[in-house]
């Protein structure tokens, strides 16, 4: 199976202040894209899960 392009939008805290970000991540369906930017972005700014907020998944074309 093909893996498809997701963008992701949503917020995640750092500190006292929520701050946007989106992000497009390689998978082959929506939920281990879900489960991808959870890791990404709770990796790379030392967060756990429940201050990573995922407001849509949407499926893209191209790069």
């Amino acid at each position: 199976m093909t893996d498809l392009n997701f963008e992701i939008t949503g917020k995640y805290r750092e500190r006292d202040v929520w701050k946007p970000f989106n992000k497009v991540i390689v998978a082959p369906n929506e939920k281990v894209a879900e489960e991808r930017a959870f890791t990404v972005i709770g990796s790379k700014h030392r967060l756990k899960r429940n201050y990573i907020k995922i407001k849509t998944i949407t499926p893209t074309n191209g790069e």
